[in-house]
């Protein structure tokens, strides 16, 4: 397995080079930046080169147009000697009980078919029946919180040999993550990923087809529950616009029956 190289700036050489890095990343140049910003590719120029220090204000403008996540935004500011702008107010917080309960009801909402809440290490926050359904069985190590998603997926132990296009599966769930941690300076992502790369691929189940070809508008997943083969589209949402880190980070998958056996089964089982 190849490392995964960091693509990332050190805060400590200001902020200069971290925007840099970002408008690179975005393939925005130093012109159409200063266009969306308001500015000039002169002074925009001059920020990235360390000549300028940019107000509080035009760093999160500049982070605005570059789309930068909300963790990284704070740590632009840092760089460039200001204060974070964005709290990062833990989950059981009171003041994100009713996100918490929404989210929850959205889950339950969605039964029978699984749906689940992770953060930005894939770490799980909630899980309805549906997931627990396709967790059965699992051995308890794997069970014990803190409760990861991709390690769950893609152990040989977990939800692996029982997934009939591993294959495919694991390469999109790979590529994810890769992009993810291109967008994200994160040591722990960074580690789960080399994790679970290195996982072996079990035999059982990691070539085989389905016996008549589906005309899938998306990967499905296709995994063994007794006997059976249910299929899913997994769908990812996040929230729009947060203001608060932890809320910028969670996740809410929803896995959509790709085929009508699976919808069928499913109401059987979780009526």
């Amino acid at each position: 397995m190849t490392a995964l190289v960091s693509d990332t700036v050190s805060t400590a050489q200001g902020v200069g080079p971290l925007l840099r890095a970002w408008r690179e990343r975005r393939r925005v140049s130093q012109l159409e930046l200063a266009l969306r910003a308001d500015s000039s590719a002169r002074h925009i120029s001059f920020i990235e080169t360390g000549r300028s220090r940019p107000s509080e204000e035009m760093v999160l403008r500049l982070a605005e147009h570059l789309d930068v996540p909300v963790r990284e935004r704070n740590a632009l500011l840092l760089a460039a000697g200001y204060a974070p702008h964005y709290p990062e107010t833990p989950l059981d917080d009171p003041a994100l009980d009713a996100l918490r309960e929404g989210m929850e009801r959205l889950i339950r909402g969605y039964e029978p078919y699984p749906a689940l809440v992770v953060d930005a290490t894939y770490r799980v926050l909630a899980a309805n029946r549906g997931i627990l359904m396709l967790l059965d069985g699992l051995p308890e190590h794997l069970l014990q919180p803190p409760v990861n998603a991709m390690r769950l997926t893609l152990h040989p132990e977990g939800l692996a040999p029982r997934i009939r296009n591993l294959r495919e599966w694991r390469g999109h769930l790979l590529e994810q993550m890769r992009r993810q941690i291109a967008l994200h300076r994160s040591e722990p992502l960074r580690a789960l990923y080399e994790e679970v790369a290195a996982y072996p691929v079990p035999e059982s189940g990691a070539g085989e087809e389905p016996a008549e070809p589906v005309p899938y508008f998306a990967l499905p997943m296709q995994i063994e529950h007794e006997g059976r083969t249910l299929s899913f589209i997994s769908s990812i949402s996040t929230f729009n616009t947060p203001m608060d880190v932890t809320v910028a980070e969670l996740a809410i998958e929803t896995l959509l029956p790709a085929d009508p056996a699976t919808v069928k089964y499913l109401h059987t089982l979780l009526p």
